[in-house]
């Protein structure tokens, strides 16, 4: 999938959803500068003439706002800011009644999205974590990224029942 098709299919979900699937702006300003990404050998990295990928294209921070500048995430964080955003998303999914139950969003985080099966799914997850480092990490990270990461009511209730009884997510299993 080219960058221009990601960019289309946030704003799609944008619509749909509300402002917390918006893209960011930086995507939106890549796709409007042309990149499409291996298709036309413009993106966030330099292709060669076959559509191989080499080194990041140091002139993409041109376009991104704010005079970015490559820097170093570590992948921890990577992967911590990518499961809680998801874990977020299912607690959301179940607020607003798109899931039946933890058990569905679990099984479906699973087979349907590719969650780790060793971790149970994004529910379980927060059984196993507990829910008050889960919407402790999220608040967090919110503060860096306001609005990405405002922790759903659905968490920040299990976080209060969770010191009476643990597991208080996924206890209809």
């Amino acid at each position: 999938m080219g960058i221009d098709v990601g960019g289309k299919v946030g704003q799609v979900l944008s619509d749909a959803f509300g402002p917390r699937m918006a893209p960011g702006d930086s995507l939106r300003r890549v796709v409007e500068s042309g990149r499409t990404g291996r298709k036309g050998r413009k993106g966030f990295y330099r292709y060669d003439d076959t559509g191989k990928k080499g080194e990041v294209d140091p002139s993409v921070y041109e376009v991104l706002p704010g005079g970015a500048q490559r820097r170093d995430v570590p992948m921890d964080e990577i992967q911590r800011r990518c499961v809680l955003a998801m874990v977020n998303e299912a607690a959301l999914c179940l607020e607003e009644r798109v899931l039946r139950s933890t058990r569905d969003g679990d099984v479906g985080a699973v087979f349907g999205l590719g969650f780790p099966p060793f971790r149970g799914g994004p529910f379980r997850y927060v059984d196993a974590q507990g829910a008050a480092r889960v919407v402790d990490e999220l608040h967090q990270l919110n503060e860096r990224f306001p609005g990405r990461f405002a922790p759903a009511t659905q968490l920040v209730q299990a976080r209060q029942s969770a010191r009476a009884r643990p597991g208080v997510l996924t206890r209809e299993y």
